[in-house]
């Protein structure tokens, strides 16, 4: 086995650092989540996104925080989006909880949690502030000026972190 400090980078390594450090990752991830099924997709995703970037994987002198980073936030990404869709089914079943909406037919179900995760994409893409001005504004209600406050920014910051993310989402249509 290999040091953790052995660089590695080209694409034909993956195979490499897939065999040296898979079970290691998944041991972490086991550890971490409590599930062996789930630390197992968690790593194979893992490498999946490696493989996806395999040309701009960057020379890795510690491959190991380098898988720990990528499955952190996969498992990040997993939780935001896992968030979303059960605050869309809570707010729906509690609609239908007191008559004021039937459930929704399942591709009116699919087309929402589809959007749901495209935004969460965006959210994904965007600065850090502009994604805690949008949450703020559009999930928590709060008025440009409070969320200006709450950021420690102008009020004419807030519209443009709230128009950067809009454009992202706009874009998706086109």
């Amino acid at each position: 086995m290999p040091t953790p400090a052995a660089p590695l980078g080209c694409a034909q390594d993956i195979g490499l650092l897939y065999r040296d450090h898979h079970g290691w990752l998944r041991g972490w991830l086991h550890r971490r989540l409590g599930c062996a099924h789930h630390a197992a997709d968690v790593a194979q995703d893992t490498f999946v996104r490696l493989l996806a970037a395999r040309d701009a994987l960057p020379l890795l002198r510690e491959p190991r925080a380098y898988l720990r980073t990528t499955a952190q936030r996969l498992l990040v990404d997993h939780a935001r989006r896992q968030a979303v869709e059960d605050a869309w089914r809570a707010e729906v079943a509690l609609l239908a909880e007191h008559g004021d909406l039937h459930y929704p037919a399942p591709e009116v179900a699919l087309a929402a949690l589809r959007a749901l995760r495209e935004l969460s994409d965006v959210l994904d893409r965007v600065a850090a502030k502009a994604r805690a001005a949008f949450l703020l504004h559009y999930l928590d209600g709060l008025t440009h000026e409070a969320v200006a406050a709450e950021l420690g920014v102008s009020d004419r910051m807030v519209r443009k972190y709230l128009a950067q993310v809009l454009v992202q989402c706009a874009a998706l249509e086109d």
